[in-house]
């Protein structure tokens, strides 16, 4: 009975507690006796907060008992990922660094998630300090996929995607620089939405001016990420860049007729990237499904010509301005591929910097311009398929080798350097049973759009119902 109660989407945990069919408590109990029994082999929730969240969970009940009116994920658990600050709770950004860092103020994507109802019961593992698509990390160690005990659950959002996966919550929060929602969404089998620069605030941040990176929901179905982010969502003085569009807009209907849709697909992004063979078997059959959904679909893809140096000179700098300062205090103290990235941000000049936004420009409007022709553009989220938990990265793409832990992830990466939202919905499965995500990119700022696309999707094939079997 527990693990059906935590196999029911957001949505329909929201309307059994609302009706007083199940009460906070008793939901929260069910998750973490679902996380006893299966994230020590999962490794996806690294710190847990049990007193706490059963507390908070009959102080929800109370409040429903005493006929206040219940908050949009009201008694809902959630954890939080391991780089989003949580007052009284140990935030460690998987580095010996901060192995015993409790922070004394909440990330705005917390904030917002316990205002509106949401019950926190922990945090999800990450790469340290969110660096790579893979997710380990020297204090808490390797994330496991759901699917496949022995693969990557993909990263840096990997724990968040694993524990939805599993079903140790219904709702997930996230980040994505590179891909860090996206590819643990494909990896694991789940929804994971990076939204447009400025549609989910970020506070407290070093660098509020700078749109690379982004935070965002992840959950089971589209319906509930966009549930997620009509919470996350909505303006905030406190982030420079934030959208004034209020959050309630992403709860209105996700139907939507497909009919005439323009639709690109692009198996390896016109060519720039390889991609492995057991990806394109998996996805290139969905194409047909968008045809028979009413769309027009074109083989076709964006020049992102330059998209590599925009990407990798603006993380570079970020990532010196970001952790710089740590890197000099304990330089032992953090993995020698985050050392390197710093490295290379002090190598840049302002001429490197200036020619990475001139560049990034350029590509932007080439991007707009491809949206006047389609609607919307379908790509893998993923180079590859769910590798080898005990690897780094894949050290080669369909044969082709890599010269970095970043160069298998440049199908999302290449994406985030234009800023237009993107989703990962679940888009089937290799004859093995390795989950495998389609990734749909929208118009700028077109963020509800995407995700009628990816629900009308979703609806057709149902791929997201299939859970992992953990025993």
């Amino acid at each position: 009975m527990n693990d059906d109660l935590c196999r029911l989407s957001a949505v329909e945990q929201l309307s059994a507690l609302r009706r007083r069919e199940l009460s906070a408590v008793e939901l929260m109990r069910a998750h973490l006796d679902r996380i006893d029994r299966h994230n020590p082999r999962v490794n996806a929730i690294v710190t847990l907060v049990p007193e706490r969240a059963l507390a908070d969970a009959k102080a929800a009940d109370d409040r429903l008992a005493a006929g206040e009116e219940p908050g949009p994920l009201h008694g809902l658990p959630v954890a939080h990922k391991d780089l989003h600050l949580t007052k009284g709770i140990r935030t460690t950004f998987g580095s010996p660094a901060l192995a015993g860092f409790v922070p004394d103020e909440d990330d705005l994507v917390v904030e917002r998630l316990r205002a509106a109802g949401a019950i926190t019961i922990g945090k999800t593992n990450t790469p340290e300090f969110g660096a790579g698509s893979h997710t380990f990390n020297p204090v808490f160690g390797t994330t496991r996929n759901p699917y496949d005990l022995t693969r990557s659950a993909g990263g840096s959002s990997g724990g968040a995607a694993a524990a939805l996966a599993a079903g140790f919550q219904p709702i997930a929060d996230g980040s994505d620089m590179g891909g860090s929602l996206r590819n643990p969404a494909s990896f694991c089998n789940v929804v994971g939405l990076r939204p447009s620069p400025g549609r989910v605030p970020g506070y407290p941040s070093a660098l509020g001016f700078a749109r690379l990176g982004v935070q965002g929901p992840m959950a089971r179905t589209v319906a509930d990420t966009a549930l997620t982010l009509s919470v996350l969502a909505g303006p905030d003085d406190r982030s420079p860049i934030a959208l004034t569009d209020p959050g309630e807009t992403f709860r209105r209907p996700l139907e939507r007729d497909l009919t005439g849709l323009r639709v690109a697909w692009s198996p390896d992004l016109g060519g720039a990237v390889p991609v492995e063979r057991g990806v394109l078997e998996v996805l290139t059959p969905q194409v047909k499904l968008f045809e028979r959904l009413g769309c027009v679909v074109e083989r076709d893809c964006p020049d992102f010509t330059g998209a590599d140096e925009v990407f990798r000179t603006l993380r570079a700098w970020q990532f010196e301005q970001s952790f710089g300062e740590l890197v000099d205090r304990e330089p032992d103290s953090v993995k020698p591929s985050l050392r390197r990235n710093v490295e290379q941000g002090r190598a840049l000049t302002g001429p490197d910097l200036g020619r990475a936004e001139a560049l990034r420009t350029q590509l932007y409007h080439r991007v707009r311009e491809f949206f006047t022709r389609y609607d919307v553009l379908l790509l893998p989220v993923c180079q590859v398929l769910p590798f080898d938990a005990g690897q780094e990265y894949p050290a080669s793409v369909d044969g082709v080798p890599q010269e970095d832990y970043l160069g298998w992830m440049r199908s999302c990466y290449f994406v985030s350097t234009v800023g237009n939202p993107a989703l990962s919905v679940p888009g089937g499965f290799t004859d093995g049973g390795l989950p495998v995500g389609l990734q749909i990119v929208g118009p700028p700022r077109a963020d509800f759009f995407v995700l009628q696309v990816g629900y009308a999707f979703e609806q057709a094939t149902g791929y997201g119902r299939r859970a992992p079997a953990l025993s």
